[in-house]
């Protein structure tokens, strides 16, 4: 029954994306139309031929095509890999229909127009019209999986919050089942953990399982080879999740050794590759010069503000560890009141809770140093506005690292090198899972993280995070 509740969800699935892709269609159709008439100006150097918009039906066909040729209907995706899918079909769907349009010389009866609006506009409105119909299915039990989590121990319980905070993914976690059979009856976070791994097979057939997850320390090789063999062909998939915390994950490959029946992770340094490191500083210098045209007049009028309220520079300087460990002058708007140092002295002395604070995350929530439109700058992290210029005079990246202090140079420790193997950046990874409700442990550890992992797609996704978050004022202070 679940089978077929699963294979209906993926007919809906398809069906929508159909009529999201020919609502699309028909709004560039209409933009197209309306481009004379709202531009006149365009009428001078834009061909429109009279064509009927039927005559365009096969442009569905690339487009569904290319969706199943990349597994939208056959695999499970997070909403982050959801959308770059959508977003790589967009460009490859509009450059394939481009493509055969002028091999085909249908340049006369197809308006190339409409094929590069439909793009566009792909982008933007299919990415959210897809997922919210992907949300209402898994809710209305469509395209949900039932899974079994193997482990019960602290790499068990990770992997049911990883789960849980991608519902995209529809998996539905129904049990845990431990080496041993638990003495009382236990829960973890509401779902029950059962006994005996030589069991699963009948947790499997009786609750209708579909994905088997293997996340145990206790289990040893012999084990493993067993289970999973065992479980291959009784599921649909089982998933195994070694402990590679602390090593780079994203970007790795797959070697297969065929007679040897082994198997080996290519993990690579991708900054350290000349033509990755040029892109990065690309897409930095190329965003930044569009924001600071963008943000020049906020900028000066906050500047102002700044000035007008309370004594002192608008612009605050301070040294910070860049690349290879060398210093470089870091520029935000100031914040806090001049005398902030003999304050904060001041308020470590005489307050242990405030004290106990600084030293947890080197920040303190009810900051009595900060000014009024400070504390406002700080919330929707407008104070970080001028390291714009920092980043186009090359000592800072868009996205990456937190700028530390010299002082934080025996806190660092062991995570210096990697981390200052890169620019710091404006945002980062830290900035979008917790901001500053992150330990300064966490955040050392977001911070290596990501060089370890850097590709371009991660930088996308961490500069739409930031905007959410920053909207949101998550995590602020």
């Amino acid at each position: 029954m679940l089978h077929y509740r699963q294979r209906l969800g993926m007919i809906i699935l398809f069906l929508s994306d159909v009529v999201i892709l020919f609502l699309i269609a028909a709004l560039a159709v209409i933009i197209r139309q309306m481009l004379p008439k709202c531009v006149p100006s365009l009428r001078a150097y834009i061909i429109y031929p009279d064509h009927d918009p039927a005559q365009e039906w096969w442009f569905f066909l690339v487009w569904i095509g290319l969706l199943l040729y990349e597994g939208a209907y056959s695999k499970k995706f997070t909403y982050w890999d959801e959308l770059k899918l959508l977003w790589k079909t967009s460009f490859f769907s509009t450059l394939a229909i481009l493509t055969i349009v002028s091999l085909g010389q249908l340049s006369v009866s197809v308006s190339r127009i409409v094929i590069l609006l439909m793009g566009l506009l792909a982008i933007l409105i299919f990415p959210l019209l897809r997922v919210t119909s992907k949300k209402l299915l898994i809710r209305a039990g469509l395209l949900k999986s039932k899974v079994l989590i193997i482990g019960a121990e602290d790499m068990g319980k990770r992997t049911l919050h990883a789960l849980r905070r991608e519902p995209n993914l529809g998996y539905d976690v129904v049990g845990f089942i431990d080496e041993n059979e638990p003495k009382t009856a236990q829960c973890i976070d509401g779902v029950k953990v059962h006994g005996h791994f030589q069991h699963v097979d009948r947790y499997v057939m009786k609750c209708d399982i579909q994905d088997v997850v293997v996340a145990s320390e206790k289990i040893d090789k012999g084990q493993l080879v067993h289970l999973i063999n065992k479980l291959q062909h009784k599921v649909k998939n089982v998933l195994y999740i070694p402990d590679f915390s602390g090593m780079a994950v994203i970007g790795t490959e797959l070697r297969h050794f065929f007679h040897d029946q082994m198997l080996a992770l290519k993990i690579k340094n991708n900054l350290a590759q000349p033509l990755n490191y040029f892109i990065k500083k690309l897409f930095d210098y190329t965003v930044s010069l569009i924001l600071f045209f963008l943000l020049i007049i906020p900028i000066l009028i906050i500047a102002v503000l700044i000035r007008m309220t309370s004594q002192g520079p608008a612009i605050f300087k301070q040294q910070r560890i860049g690349k290879d460990g060398e210093l470089f002058m870091c520029y935000k708007f100031r914040t806090m009141y001049v005398d902030a140092d003999e304050r904060l002295k001041n308020i470590l002395i005489t307050d242990p809770k405030a004290r106990a604070e600084w030293q947890a995350y080197w920040k303190l929530q009810n900051d009595p140093r900060v000014t009024k439109i400070g504390n406002f700058l700080r919330q929707t992290s407008l104070d970080e506005l001028p390291q714009i210029w920092n980043v186009l005079k090359g000592e800072m990246s868009l996205i990456g690292p937190r700028p530390y202090l010299p002082r934080e140079w025996d806190s660092l420790k062991e995570y210096s090198e990697i981390i200052h193997s890169v620019q710091p950046g404006i945002t980062g990874l830290w900035q979008v899972r917790g901001r500053s409700n992150a330990t300064y442990e966490q955040r050392l550890s977001l911070d290596s993280w990501y060089v370890r992992n850097w590709n371009l797609w991660i930088d996308i996704m961490i500069l739409i995070k930031t905007l959410s978050v920053v909207l949101k004022m998550e995590g602020a202070r």
